[in-house]
Formats: C-alpha cells, sequence, structure tokens
C-alpha cells in the first residue's frame, strides 16, 4: 500500500534528499523543509521505494500539498 507523505505547513524545500526509485526505510529524511529560517526534516513513516516525487528545491509547498509516494 502507498504512503503519501504530505506538509504539514507552508514552507520552502530547502533540501531534497531522495530521487524516484531510491529504496527507503522508516524513519530516513526524504527532504528538509525551511519554514521561519527553521530547517524542519520531512521523514520517511514506513519503508519502500520512492514512487513519486512531487517537489523540487526552492519549490514553495502549502499544507497538505503531496512531497513525496512510498510503495
Amino acid at each position: 500500500m502507498a504512503e503519501e507523505v504530505r506538509a504539514e505547513m507552508v514552507a520552502s524545500v530547502f533540501k531534497v534528499l531522495v530521487s524516484p526509485g531510491d529504496t527507503v526505510s522508516e524513519g530516513d529524511e526524504l527532504v528538509t523543509l525551511e519554514s521561519m529560517k527553521m530547517e524542519i526534516p520531512v521523514i520517511a513513516e514506513s519503508s519502500g521505494v520512492i514512487r513519486e516525487l512531487a517537489v523540487s528545491e526552492g519549490d514553495v509547498i502549502q499544507g497538505g500539498d503531496l512531497i513525496a509516494v512510498i510503495e
């Protein structure tokens, strides 16, 4: 079953650490967001393969926006 990783707040995508096809483990950092000069890691809540990456460095995302899909 696919897990959709979504943004929890308005933020800028500071760093993208994975690519489609990468294998990730629960707890791995997928991207780093920046909001109000704070860096916020986005962590995989399950293990699997990145099937979709919906953000790029420099993007501004809103709460609820799709970041990645892990299968």
